[in-house]
């Protein structure tokens, strides 16, 4: 009995798998040739499309490599590239989806114009998109997506996949944004510093305000600047502000036009279209089910159910701001957000200059160093004069002169045993000094002696040769 039951279930497990069988499996190709033709080329390509179909994606890419290294001239080698590119693509991994999107960027390089250009920027943009982690993991994939999608609207935003792509671009930065505000509200209820979780979550509800959670992000940002003290009073007004006139329909609307009163700050009206946008994004919220509540722990995709589904995405990466805690002296270069606070990165005290001069180099070394303004030039510096009488420094790699002062430490004043610590050593540099200048001093008249010898053996009177007698026609010697 168990034996005629086990039969039948094998038998089922087999053709499923079979059924299922990357191999058995067809799966039909976005982009085939529809041309009739019996062309070596074209038969090579369709040869190539019915691999792809059927998961057979090396022995596809070695057909289209036949054909584009075969018949250079073809009219199907853009097709072709584009084929190679959907292969590895279909056949997916991380490897695969690398050589993909290499393969992708290379089409578009050498097809800009073509209508499957379009298409393969959107492959690369969902590649990224499929690849995101949750909000508290690594962002990169999130950030690549942004860039890619965004790349698409910029190049080709007349494209049929121009829809698909903003919805994308709409998810990645909600992604984006719901790490930046972790990130803030980690200090604000973990570290307590305040001045940190405000400059997060003012950069992120000023760059991306379709964010589901933007006006929890501004409450904490109101309180921060209110705990920070009265002199941040601006921007916590402005926070409560913009959640009254941009997200009407929040739950803090009537907490934060409370706030406004007491602080005897005017109370805006609100935006009538983002009044429309949050009533069709809360028309249009989706809530988690039951399954995908206990799954949740244990998968990498991040939570995009309340993402934004209408308005424009930002079209700029999220630059961090600079916390307005920060003096106006220490901030660099700056640009303000909506709520006042510095976008600018962190300043420095290095400055640099260039010494136009060149009588003032030429005048004084010191120059170079780039004096500051407080500091007066160098004695001749004005009039292009050197001051013959001044000391030439000390030269560094020789060490310290003998007569050099001593250095002290934070109190003005040095101990015993650091006195005689450093005049044996100015001992030492002098005497070292000395056995050097002397090596050189003997060094230079060994090389005299030897030129002067020389010169005496060059110079010396050379005896007289005898000339030879000239000779008549005979042979003989003619004598004077």
């Amino acid at each position: 009995m168990s034996r005629n039951v086990i039969r039948p279930a094998a038998v089922v497990a087999v053709m499923c798998a079979l059924v299922l069988a990357p191999g058995c499996r067809k799966k039909k190709y976005e982009n085939p040739i529809t041309k009739e033709t019996q062309q070596p080329d074209k038969v090579l390509f369709d040869r190539a499309v019915d691999d792809i179909e059927h998961a057979r994606y090396e022995q596809a890419r070695l057909t289209l490599q036949t054909l584009m290294n075969t018949y250079d001239t073809s009219e199907y080698l853009a097709k072709a590239k584009l084929a190679v590119a959907d292969s590895w693509y279909r056949e997916g991994g991380s490897h695969g989806l690398a050589q993909a999107e290499a393969e992708y960027k290379d089409f578009i390089l050498f097809y800009p114009q073509m209508e499957e250009a379009a298409e393969a920027q959107e492959k690369v943009c969902k590649m990224q998109y499929q690849q995101m982690d949750k909000s508290e993991r690594d962002p990169l994939h999130a950030r690549r997506a942004e860039e890619e999608c965004r790349q698409l609207l910029v190049q080709f935003p007349n494209s049929k996949f121009a829809p698909d792509a903003q919805q994308y671009l709409r998810t990645a930065q909600e992604v984006l944004a719901d790490a930046e505000f972790r990130v803030g509200a980690f200090y604000y209820r973990s570290k307590g510093s305040f001045p940190a979780a405000a400059a997060r979550l003012t950069a992120l509800t000023d760059q991306f305000p379709l964010y589901s959670r933007a006006d929890d992000a501004l409450m904490l940002e109101a309180d921060a600047y209110h705990r920070m003290g009265d002199r941040f009073e601006d921007q916590e007004a402005a926070a409560y502000g913009k959640i009254v006139r941009e997200y009407p329909l929040s739950s803090y609307v009537a907490e934060a036009t409370n706030h406004l009163k007491a602080m005897n700050r005017p109370v805006p009206e609100a935006d009538p279209v983002a009044y429309a946008r949050q009533k069709y994004e809360l028309e249009n919220r989706q809530k988690r089910g039951l399954l995908s509540k206990v799954w949740e722990p244990f998968s990498s995709k991040p939570d995009v159910l309340n993402a934004a589904k209408s308005g424009s995405p930002r079209m700029e990466t999220l630059k961090p701001y600079t916390p307005v805690s920060i003096p106006a002296s220490a901030k660099g270069t700056e640009a303000t957000g909506s709520t006042g606070v510095s976008a600018g990165g962190g300043g420095s005290d290095v400055t640099a200059s260039t010494v136009n001069d060149s009588k003032l180099i030429d005048a004084a070394p010191d120059a170079r160093q780039n004096p500051g303004a407080g500091q007066a030039p160098a004695a001749g510096a004005e009039s292009g004069k050197t001051d013959t009488s001044a000391k030439p420094a000390a030269d560094p790699a020789m060490g310290p002169g003998p007569n050099a002062p001593l250095p002290q430490n934070h109190t003005g004043k040095i101990t015993a045993a650091q006195q005689a610590k450093l005049m044996k050593k100015q001992e030492d540099m002098a005497r070292k000094r000395k056995e050097q200048a002397a090596k050189e001093k003997k060094k230079a008249e060994e090389e005299q002696a030897k030129k002067d010898k020389k010169k005496k053996v060059t110079t010396a009177p050379v005896a007289p040769q005898p000339q030879p007698q000239p000779a008549d026609a005979g042979g003989s010697t003619i004598k004077q």
